[in-house]
Parts: structure tokens; C-alpha cells; sequence
């Protein structure tokens, strides 16, 4: 958990009891009672009204209210930017987060700020993206988090198709195109594999087997490198 987050959260639990001590609250964010100690104080001195101290726990002041979410207009736009591109290039489940997500934000602006989220002047156009290609996302994002073996039949560059085991690691959009990162049962190494060259695939009962040197990390370790080639 970042910093900041832990920081909000610390706030969000001091405003929903009484007291809460710093050990409770070292356990619920899995940090150490001297980071909670030390965070307690930072937010004390930035101005949080926090009252109480070490060994007999803290609270809110009781007429403290959390600030509401706040944007500027360059995050307004990050956030509508980013929402436009999993509606476009993510997979049906992906695109209906997207529009939750943004229709929770719209709800939780203030009336003058709403009119901007809805006029962003930057969008990503979906009349190019295969139907296909979305449907096989899908898959893949759900082979991914499930864990389990992917059967591809693929066309390569060459317009060769052939049928690959794999195991999917993970989806990365390249602003043009999205490919799979995996390791391949065949090849017995990574491969990438672009998602508009698979014709189809089929997601196996079998579970991925935790195994060494085949994460996904181990995965962007060999890309990074032959990019740096």
C-alpha cells in the first residue's frame, strides 16, 4: 500500500470509533506501531485534528469531516482518459467497470466540477476495435486471474498458424495493440503473442504451477532486455 493510501486510511478508521489504538490499526494495514506512530504524527502536523495519544489510542475530533474527492483539471482528464481506454480496448466485463467507475466519480464530484468530467476533449475511438479481439481478452483476463493453461491456435507473422500451451502472465496494451505475455509449453520459454493474430482460445481446467523464474516479473526481466539489445 502506498503512503498516501495508508495515510487516507488511517483517517477513514480514526473517523469510525472512538478511540482506536495504534496497535489495531498497525494491524489492519499490516505495518509496524512505529509507522502508525509516525504517520499519526505527520497527519497531526499537516492539520488533521487527531486527538489522543501513544498507549491510549486516537480519534477524530468529532466535528471533522474528510474532505470530499478532489480533482484538478489534468487528473479530471487522466481519470476520463483511462476509463476511455479499458471501454475501448478492454473486454465487455473491463468496459462496463470502466463506465461504473466513472459513473461513481460523476456522483461524487461537486455539482461545479461534473460539467468538466463530461466534456474531456480526449477520446479513443472503439469503431476499429474487432469484436474478436475484445471476446479474446476476456479469456485471457480470465485465464490470468484464475491461473489456468490457455490452448491458442495463432497466426504468426508469417500467416503460419499453429497451436500453442501456454501460460498467460499477463495482457499489456502497447497504444496500438495489445499482446500476451506468457510462457509457451512448447518453446519451454516467454513469448509474446499479439491478440489480434489468436484465432481462438481455450481455457483448460489445469492450474498454472507456481514455478521459479516463470512470473510474470521474470517475464518483463527478458523483455526489458532484448528491447535493450
Amino acid at each position: 500500500m502506498r503512503r498516501a493510501d495508508r495515510l487516507f486510511q488511517i483517517v477513514l478508521q480514526l473517523g469510525r470509533a472512538k478511540r482506536t489504538k495504534a496497535r489495531t490499526l498497525a494491524e489492519r494495514l499490516e505495518v509496524s506501531e512505529r509507522t502508525i506512530y509516525r504517520d499519526v504524527r505527520d497527519l497531526m502536523g499537516a492539520g488533521v485534528p487527531i486527538e489522543g495519544e501513544a498507549g491510549k489510542g486516537y480519534r477524530l475530533r468529532v466535528d471533522y469531516q474528510v474532505p470530499p474527492m478532489m480533482f484538478d483539471d489534468d487528473e479530471l482528464q487522466a481519470l476520463a482518459f483511462g476509463a476511455e481506454v479499458a471501454k475501448t480496448w478492454g473486454d465487455r466485463a473491463l468496459s462496463d467497470a470502466a463506465e461504473r467507475v466513472l459513473s461513481k466519480v460523476h456522483a461524487a464530484l461537486p455539482p461545479r466540477l461534473r460539467p468538466k468530467l463530461a466534456l474531456s476533449r480526449m477520446h479513443v475511438p472503439d469503431f476499429h476495435v474487432p469484436d474478436a479481439v475484445t471476446e479474446l481478452l476476456g479469456v485471457a483476463r480470465t485465464a490470468i486471474n484464475e491461473k489456468r493453461r490457455l490452448v491458442l491456435h495463432y497466426r504468426d507473422a508469417n500467416g503460419g498458424l499453429t497451436e500453442r500451451t501456454v501460460w498467460p502472465l499477463g495482457l499489456v496494451y502497447w497504444g496500438g495493440a495489445w499482446t500476451l505475455g506468457a510462457w509457451c509449453e512448447f518453446r519451454e520459454d516467454f513469448r509474446t503473442f499479439r491478440v489480434d493474430r489468436i484465432q481462438s482460445a481455450r481455457m483448460l481446467s489445469s492450474r498454472i504451477p507456481e514455478t521459479p523464474g516463470r512470473s510474470l516479473e521474470d517475464y518483463f526481466a527478458v523483455v526489458s532486455e532484448q528491447f535493450a539489445e
